[in-house]
């Protein structure tokens, strides 16, 4: 009897255990590839009906093979990692400027009424608007790629925690106060953690502009001395009229953008609602 028992715990902890796992398929998995194939497939009759110049609209086979290329040459993980490392650092950067100053801001109403309105100003403002004024500064160098980045992004990281700030309970700060929890010691431990969500959020959006900012920053500031990243890359391939290498340029700027963006922040901002009973949508 407690080899039956023991094998239908073991069948049930099988069953159970893949549940989860067709679920995340066909909830996670399954709609982006759906879209992925009907973008690929419209994409392939707008080309072969000749609803457009196939100079201007390669097909996927021709961007499949200029991919292909790239791999062959050896140089397909240089351009992107060239692109994310300076992506990543200055997102880094961008982070802790921006946490403190978002703090600050939320908490000394005298700087947030000086500083606020031009942090939401600066939110607005394309990134590509900062790329001629950092090449004037710092010339064109990796300095000038890292000053646009946090032009883009510190704004967006610190409005998100100034926003998420705004929403914490004033009980909880009370709260604190009466533990002992004040200046440094309560923002650490109470205000950050209550913030979460909203920081998180500015998170998101700061990689957002940091990914942004980069790619105009290279396509307008950058040089082969400085390595060829995406931007660079996509430029180039307009300077000699390759459509397919265009468009490979774009699918890996997006393809980038959206992997970090599903790979880091999207888990971590799940984690963070779903500790306070905020994801039931997404369970």
């Amino acid at each position: 009897m407690s080899g039956l028992e023991a094998g239908l715990d073991a069948l049930e902890t099988v069953t159970v255990g893949r549940t989860p796992v067709g679920q995340v398929l066909l909830k996670r998995v399954l709609p982006p590839v759906t879209a992925i194939v009907v973008v690929l497939a419209v994409w392939q009759i707008a080309v072969s009906a000749g609803f457009s110049d196939p100079t201007k609209l390669p097909s996927p086979h021709a961007v499949w093979q200029e991919l292909a290329d790239r791999w062959n040459a050896g140089d397909l993980f240089s351009i992107i990692w060239t692109s994310v490392q300076r992506g990543l650092l200055g997102f880094l950067a961008a982070l802790a400027i921006g946490t403190p100053l978002g703090l600050v801001v939320a908490r000394v109403p005298f700087v947030r009424a000086a500083i606020g309105p031009i942090l939401s100003g600066l939110q607005s403002l394309p990134s590509v608007a900062w790329v001629p004024a950092a090449v004037i500064w710092l010339g064109i160098e990796d300095s000038a790629m890292y000053a646009v980045i946090l032009l883009g992004a510190v704004p967006s990281i610190a409005n998100g925690l100034v926003s998420g700030i705004d929403q914490v309970p004033p009980l909880y700060l009370r709260a604190g106060r009466v533990i002992g929890a004040t200046g440094l010691r309560g923002a650490w431990h109470i205000l950050l953690p209550a913030a979460l969500p909203g920081y998180v959020a500015g998170l998101k959006q700061g990689w957002a502009f940091s990914w942004r900012s980069l790619m105009a920053a290279e396509l307008i500031a950058s040089s082969p001395d400085l390595g060829v990243g995406l931007g660079r890359y996509l430029e180039n391939m307009r300077e000699g009229s390759d459509m397919a290498g265009v468009f490979l340029g774009i699918l890996l700027i997006l393809f980038v953008g959206i992997a970090i963006d599903q790979i880091f922040f999207s888990p971590l901002e799940r984690w963070v609602l779903r500790s306070r009973g905020l994801n039931s949508r997404s369970q």
